[in-house]
């Protein structure tokens, strides 16, 4: 034992390594580890060892280090991924990672390694099921876990020797008939095998081939997550850091009359505790969308007033975590308690709580009744098209308060730089919002504002908030030092921001079998705060009503605060809840008037080139432009999926099943868009380099989505090279230009199209510095491909020759350019989902056989991160319709909380998911791209919705469908 009585010497080996250490035993294994510099191990719960991302080894053993403490280490083996592998030496998992996509935000990459690999250890030719089983321990909100359990099973077979064949999907040309087609065996999923199945690929014959675009390259990032390097947030932390900590409302409602913070101040060890008393107040919306940001601006960074339990109460910096928690106890605060509403459907109510009374809030509808936005658009004659239709039908659906559940929480770290300029770095989807934001907030101009987004450890829209920036900068401000703040997982669900809950009730009117009204009664919950309020349920109004576009349409929409946590940004952003309700409603009057599914809603989808009849009412947020589609693919996704699960054959045997033992199948259709037309801007800069390669700098967001692998795929087609000459930086407001962030599905789309501009300028530079080379009056008929440059009479010179010579020599220049692209259509992806279940009608256990997609979202850039996109969409949209909800006790607070408690799928109980893409050649997209990454998440609900009244005969259209729910259900 040391002589100091609080620690103790222990020996162990560490990564192979022995060490030996004089140190607390109550020192918890994941601290020590990230404070020596071993970032590869994550916290994503906070201690509560509920997800899996502290995964260590121990005597190769996967254990969650977060709840080890260093005295159960002594004499043991400890592995983290450091030990693994390097970048030239990768172990056979971390290169089946890479190789399969198995790697989307990487935040919990090293212990789904490290798991793997304890499990290859024991068994090198683990089943499916074991495989599933193993992972079961780490959670991933990303990629619905398909290409990482191919991952491992890859990894596996090269363990074995087996010689692997490379990872590629497979590609099928097609006619003028689609329904020609034979498609691979294992995409009719028929028997028992559940394995994954790579994407399937559908091209119309006659599109062109390309070089990089199309290819399933592996991620530019993907190296530096597989061994685990220091790329989030977190893992780089500067000098003299201190910790910020947030002090939150435990009342639903209530104003503050006054903070005793004096204990907190003369606690030692804490250098700042503000309240509202201490800084301006100057409203805002957290909300990063584009200037000028929709109202109302109802927040200020520290408020006298709290609207829903976790709300802002003070903020502290302090020298350790620790101490900052204590400080925070030590904040005495005199709060006078209101009477609070958590009802949506009861919040505008005469004589309900008014929770937005203070006189400084502009662009509230009706503050004393609770309604933030109040929305109105009709096209043509509803109520005459209703009068005159054959049948009119109704339906009211519900929707849930969906957690955005990723697994980095918002963590922020600020500090001032050797020119005293503000740096803050971020895990944020909107970097120059953010920095336009808390500009006002924090008193500094822009100019001494920097934000740096690092790795982002999954965002889906949650990121699209300024949460902790402002709160952070004010510390440091106060202390003149570097301050990181970090959400706890509690906070996330009660701090944070969710998808909005909505009850949805439509009014259709069939005339002839067509749909010629329709109206569509929306209410929205924006929580305390009315941040996406306005767009999230504009852009549900809209695409709600054009999947069938009735050119008798209205739009009525009451969106109301409530005492409860802000909803915001979520992946689907209001058209998934709207395309659930629509499509349920669609099979419902399909049903009673005893009409094919299929052939009811084909006759009725929207259509190529027809004008959406409300694009111009139901801009996002503001007036929109005109809108049709220019490519679609629906018919043929739909007629891929019939196909591929045999639906009209099922529907007729399921028909008649008889036995405890039922089965379903349902089909749903789905659009989305591709960036909000005629506001979001994207750019790129593109810079030469001496010896052939390329800078690409973009403003564009990488979440996990794959953006900086495809942008530079694109760029690399245009350009001659192939994706590893191209060096991609991403996301520093000071050094690369401007981009409106990750969110509306635009980034392929837009940014794609700035990417496109900048490389075909830089090549134009190229080929002209060339002909002056060759001397050579012009560069007509000159080709640039695998780093040549070839003049039509066959002389030629490198691209490393116009590199150095253009720099170096002749009429000397850096060849570079910049491109910015917007666009006043954002053509929507199309595409049809199926669902199968199993249902044993005495148990009320319910099997989920199989999820299929069949997508259009133009040529597919890169079918691996395409389909990643793809597979995690539909998990999470499976969450959604299944049993992700926020659940609130009487008083207003959250009472799942946490991970043990807010159920999200694991490995081991998602179903086959599999993705076939039908491409499209979009005219007005790069390389004929459009967006992937929202519409995955459209059409789970209503075929889930579908196939489980297939087999049950009952409707559910109040989600999640909860055990509960189901069983009431079956009575």
């Amino acid at each position: 034992m040391s002589q100091n009585p609080k620690t103790s010497k222990f020996a162990f080996t560490l990564n192979g390594s022995p060490r030996n250490i004089d140190i607390n035993p109550e020192i918890i294994l994941m601290d020590y580890l990230r404070e020596i510099g071993l970032t590869s191990v994550k916290s994503g719960c906070g201690g509560k060892g509920d997800c899996g991302m502290c995964t260590v080894l121990i005597n190769n053993k996967p254990v969650q280090s977060c709840l080890v403490k260093m005295s159960n280490v002594n004499g043991k083996s400890v592995d983290t991924l450091e030990a693994l592998g390097t970048a030239n030496n990768l172990h056979p998992l971390q290169e089946a990672f890479i190789e399969t996509g198995a790697i989307q935000c990487g935040f919990c990459t090293p212990a789904q390694i490290l798991t793997a690999k304890s499990l290859l250890d024991k068994n090198d030719n683990p089943s499916d099921s074991e495989i599933r089983k193993a992972l079961s321990g780490v959670l991933c909100r990303c990629t619905g876990y398909v290409r990482i359990i191919d991952a491992v099973k890859r990894a596996s077979a090269s363990i074995r020797g087996e010689k692997l064949l490379p990872y590629i999907p497979q590609e099928i040309v097609f006619g003028e008939n689609i329904d020609e087609i034979d498609l691979p065996e294992a995409y009719y999923r028929k028997g028992d095998n559940k394995s994954p199945l790579l994407p399937l690929i559908l091209t119309p014959k006659g599109m062109k081939k390309l070089s990089e675009v199309g290819k399933p390259s592996k991620k530019v990032d993907g190296v530096k997550l597989a061994i685990g390097k220091p790329v989030f947030t977190d893992d780089v932390q500067p000098k003299d850091m201190l910790y910020g900590a947030l002090l939150t409302s435990p009342y639903a409602h209530a104003v503050i009359k006054d903070i005793d913070t004096s204990k907190a101040k003369a606690l030692t060890g804490v250098h700042s505790v503000l309240t509202y008393k201490d800084i301006p107040r100057i409203k805002y919306a957290t909300g990063g969308q584009s200037f000028p940001q929709p109202l109302p601006h109802d927040q200020a960074s520290l408020d006298n007033k709290v609207r829903h339990v976790g709300d802002r109460v003070a903020i502290v910096a302090a020298d350790s975590k620790e101490i900052a928690y204590e400080a925070l106890d030590l904040i005495k605060v005199d709060y006078e308690i209101l009477p609070h509403i958590l009802d949506c459907e009861v919040a505008s109510a005469d004589g309900a709580p008014v929770i937005h009374d203070e006189d400084d809030t502009e662009g509230i509808f009706d503050a004393s009744h609770n309604i933030v936005h109040h929305i109105e658009a009709e096209v043509g004659e509803p109520d005459k098209a209703f009068e005159s239709a054959d049948f009119v039908y109704e339906g009211e659906y519900r929707t849930p308060k969906q957690q955005h559940a990723q697994m980095e929480p918002h963590i922020c770290i600020t500090y001032f730089d050797e020119d005293n300029r503000l740096v803050v770095r971020t895990s944020t989807q909107v970097p120059f919002h953010v920095r336009r934001i808390i500009s006002p907030l924090i008193g500094l101009p822009i100019k001494q504002i920097r934000v740096i987004k690092p790795r982002i450890g999954g965002g889906f829209g949650g990121k699209q908030e300024i949460l902790l920036e402002d709160l952070c900068s004010h510390l440091t401000i106060a202390t003149g030092r570097p301050v990181k703040m970090e959400y706890t997982r509690s906070q996330e669900f009660t701090s944070g921001r969710s998808r909005h809950r909505q009850v949805i009730h439509y009014k259709l009117g069939v005339k002839d079998e067509k749909i010629t009204a329709a109206e569509l009664r929306l209410l929205g919950d924006t929580g305390a705060y009315g941040s996406h309020a306005l767009t999230v349920n504009m852009v549900g109004g809209f695409k709600g009503l054009t999947l069938y576009n009735a050119p008798n349409s209205r739009f009525i929409c009451d969106v109301v605060y409530t005492n409860t946590p802000p909803a915001g940004a979520y992946r689907g952003y209001g058209a998934m809840q709207e395309q659930f309700a629509i499509e349920v409603l669609m099979e419902e009057i399909a049903e009673k008037l005893n009409l094919d599914v299929v052939e009811f809603k084909k006759k009725n989808w929207l259509k190529l080139g027809e004008s959406m009849h409300l694009a111009r009412k139901l801009g996002e947020g503001r007036e929109g432009f005109d809108q049709s589609m220019a490519s679609s693919a629906i018919d043929e996704c739909v007629s891929v999926g019939l196909k591929a699960t045999n639906f009209r054959n099922k529907r007729k045997m399921y028909a008649k099943e008889s036995g405890t033992t039922r089965h379903g199948i349902g089909m749903a259709i789905m659009i989305h868009g591709s960036g909000i037309a005629g506001l979001d801007m994207g750019a790129a800069t593109i810079k030469l380099n001496d010896d052939g390669s390329y800078n690409l700098l973009i403003g564009a967001t990488d979440l996990g989505t794959g953006s900086d692998t495809i942008l530079a795929q694109m760029a690399a087609e245009q350009l001659g090279v192939r994706i590893d000459d191209i060096i991609v930086y991403s996301s520093d407001t000071d050094f690369t230009p401007f981009d409106k962030g990750a969110y509306a599905s635009s980034t392929t789309y837009v940014s794609g199209g700035a990417v496109v501009k900048a490389a075909k300028m830089v090549r134009e530079m190229i080929l002209s510095h060339a002909a002056k080379m060759l001397r050579k009056d012009n560069h007509d008929g000159f080709i640039l491909k695998n780093r040549i440059i070839k003049a039509p009479d066959g002389m030629q010179v490198s691209l490393e020759d116009v590199a150095l010579s253009s720099l170096h020599q002749l009429e000397q220049h850096q060849i570079m350019a910049t491109g910015s692209h917007m666009s006043y259509t954002s053509p929507p992806p199309t595409g049809a989902q199926f669902a199968e279940v199993s249902v044993n009608t005495q148990t009320g256990e319910m099997k989920i056989d199989r999820l299929l997609m069949v997508v259009d979202c133009g040529r597919v850039i890169n079918p691996l991160t395409a389909a990643g996109q793809a597979e995690g969409g539909m998990a999470q949209a499976l969450g959604f319709t299944m049993f992700e909800d926020t659940i609130f006790d009487e008083d207003g607070s959250v009472r799942n909380d946490q991970f043990s408690t807010y159920k999200l799928y694991k490995a081991d109980d998602t179903p086959p998911m599999d993705v076939i893409f039908v491409q499209t050649d979009e005219p007005s997209g790069p390389y004929g791209a459009k967006s992937i990454a929202e519409i995955a998440v459209d059409g789970v609900a209503p075929a889930m919705v579908s196939a489980i009244h297939n087999a049950t005969g009952v409707w559910f259209r109040d989600l999640p469908i909860t055990p509960d729910k189901f069983a009431q259900g079956l009575k």
